[in-house]
């Protein structure tokens, strides 16, 4: 799987946080009602791999990725658990090896240009730029793509709905994320229809200004 080329064409990829890991697969079946194709289930709580699992072995057609992946010692189960591609807030050697070990694909967490350049020279070219909205968002993907054209972006947090078509305009841009579509407070109300309504008028913006047959 050729991830960067993959996550261009989805464009969007929600970030969730899963309270309990029976709701994994509902939610799962409501965002690709609503035109999604992947989501990053995080592990920031208990439920994060049971979820992942659950999703992975499911019929449903959703790539799942790993998202707060911040210790070495985590790859293995995250592997097991049947992800497609981890994601960190930050960047460590020790990580990025693990990763590397177990043939996961990382995007490791940057924001500033001397982040951008250690995470190259380990080898990852595809990096998560967060927390985006308090780093220049997409000034910041502009700026940064002058002198470092080769690296591409995820960028998450802070993320408005206004924002997706400047964000979508960037060349460096890979794909984006937020949790708008998913709230925890709407995965705990089990409240399906309102996920796939969300995840439907997103997806409607994300085609205007991306149409698939211009992945920029």
């Amino acid at each position: 799987m050729n991830l960067e080329a993959t996550l261009r064409k989805l464009s969007y990829v929600p970030v969730i946080e899963i309270d309990h890991a029976d709701d994994a697969l509902p939610l799962a079946e409501a965002l690709v009602a609503g035109g999604i194709g992947c989501i990053e289930v995080t592990l920031r709580t208990a439920a994060g791999l049971p979820s992942i699992k659950a999703i992975a072995a499911s019929n449903v057609p959703l790539m799942v990725g790993v998202g707060t992946v911040t210790r070495a010692e985590q790859v293995a189960a995250c592997v097991d658990a049947g992800a497609k591609f981890a994601v960190s807030p930050g960047f460590t050697d020790a990580l990025g090896a693990a990763c590397r070990s177990a043939s996961l694909p990382l995007l490791p967490g940057t924001v500033t240009p001397s982040e951008v350049l250690r995470a190259l020279d380990a080898g990852f070219t595809m990096l998560k730029f967060f927390p985006a909205s308090l780093y220049g968002g997409v000034a910041w993907l502009k700026a940064i793509y002058g002198p470092i054209p080769q690296a591409t972006f995820c960028p998450t947090g802070g993320i408005q709905d206004a924002d997706i078509p400047a964000y979508l305009a960037c060349p460096n841009l890979a794909a984006f994320g937020s949790s708008a579509v998913a709230p925890r407070a709407l995965i705990a109300e089990k409240n399906w229809s309102e996920i796939t309504a969300r995840a439907t008028k997103l997806m409607a913006v994300v085609r205007s200004a991306r149409p698939l047959h211009r992945q920029c």
